[in-house]
């Protein structure tokens, strides 16, 4: 019994005039979807031989032309051989990595990144400051500037790659023959080999060493924010990108000061007759001392606003956020007789009774008058 194959751009899922781009990008998606290592049902393994037996067909440009033509008939017995069954498959990263392009996945040779935490006052972060930074890091060989070589002896074309930095395997898959391209292993992809190496660095072209780096923390920096600082990393060799340096921000507390956001916050104490009668206090800011009015019957918890005394919204060139300032009534401890005899007359104009020294009243005199003073 003979059973009928299905049209090879049906089986990939593109047009009939797909062009060899098409036809790889409809090869990549159902190889993908029927692969053994993915797809567990039945008959994943023949839907993947079905879509291996198509892209062999459509991607090669003459057997496309005879299959347009004369269909399966034209294209019998040239399917190529080695894909009866799925013996020596690697996983399915292996097998793909090979296909559709293993050596993308090698990171570019580059520097190290170094990585420093530095810790700022809470004003330097409000305002920004320069700060030097000591690191130690790889940077080139001062003897040999990096090459690797000796001073006096010859720098030579890498005879593993011949110069290029890059070697070539060919790999025979299920798929067809393809090129793998990696980092040539004896000249680490510097296309150059040395014949005597450096005595000062032995060969390795680096040598570490401490170095101090300005660093500009911009105003308004906040706790935990990471600067970068493109290429003052390790060194990367010759002809290769330094690394990055990390500077990882820390921001001291202030003994005055919290932030919210571009808001810088404070509390500020007020005695209960500046509270009751009103008048002007003077209060710390970033820029120093400022006034401001306290009306009268003023409650705790009272927030005042000191507009543009916050901080510089980061990247901004100037624009500052507030300050807010809580207003906090400190109730007296101690008190002379004549300010105890001015409170109690005051507090009986309120309706309060006379409360004298030993009365028990846990809640105090000086709570009842500010619970009548407040309308409790």
């Amino acid at each position: 019994m003979t059973t009928s194959k299905r049209d090879y751009y049906e089986v990939l899922g593109v047009p009939r005039d797909a062009h060899k781009k098409i036809s790889k990008k409809g090869f990549r998606k159902q190889a993908l979807k029927f692969h053994p290592d993915r797809n567990k049902e039945s008959d994943a393994g023949e839907r993947f031989k079905e879509v291996n037996e198509a892209y062999q067909v459509l991607s090669d440009p003459q057997r496309k032309a005879q299959y347009d033509q004369f269909g399966h008939a034209g294209v019998n017995g040239q399917q190529g051989r080695g894909f009866d069954g799925f013996e020596g498959f690697g996983g399915f990263g292996d097998i793909f990595d090979s296909f559709f392009g293993g050596s993308s996945r090698q990171t570019p040779n580059r520097g190290a990144d170094l990585e420093f935490q530095i810790n700022v006052s809470f004003r330097d972060a409000a305002f920004g400051v320069p700060k030097e930074l000591k690191i130690n890091r790889m940077e080139p060989c001062e003897r040999c500037n990096g090459n690797k070589a000796e001073p006096g002896t010859e720098v030579i074309e890498c005879t593993g790659c011949h110069g290029e930095g890059k070697v070539r395997r060919t790999q025979r898959t299920f798929f067809g023959q393809f090129e793998q391209v990696t980092t040539c292993p004896t000249c680490q992809g510097e296309k150059q080999t040395v014949q005597t190496a450096c005595k000062k660095c032995s060969g390795r072209g680096k040598e570490r060493k401490s170095r101090k780096i300005e660093v500009q923390i911009p105003a308004g920096i906040e706790h935990g924010t990471k600067l970068l600082i493109h290429g003052e990393g390790e060194s990367g060799g010759r002809g290769v990108e330094n690394g990055d340096l990390y500077v990882h921000i820390g921001v001291e507390k202030d003994k005055i000061f919290d932030r919210k956001g571009d808001d810088v916050l404070m509390t500020a104490e007020l005695n209960i007759t500046m509270a009751t009668l009103g008048g002007i206090i003077s209060v710390e800011t970033l820029d120093g001392s400022s006034d401001i009015e306290i009306k009268p019957g003023t409650q705790s918890g009272t927030i005042q606003r000191i507009k543009g005394a916050g901080i510089q919204h980061i990247g901004s060139s100037g624009r500052r956020g507030d300050q807010l300032v809580e207003l906090k009534i400190i109730t007296p401890r101690k008190l002379d007789e004549h300010q105890t005899q001015l409170m109690q007359e005051l507090a009986e104009s309120f309706g309060l009774k006379r409360v004298g020294k030993g009365s028990g009243n846990q809640h105090g005199f000086f709570g009842r008058f500010k619970d009548a003073f407040n309308g409790e």
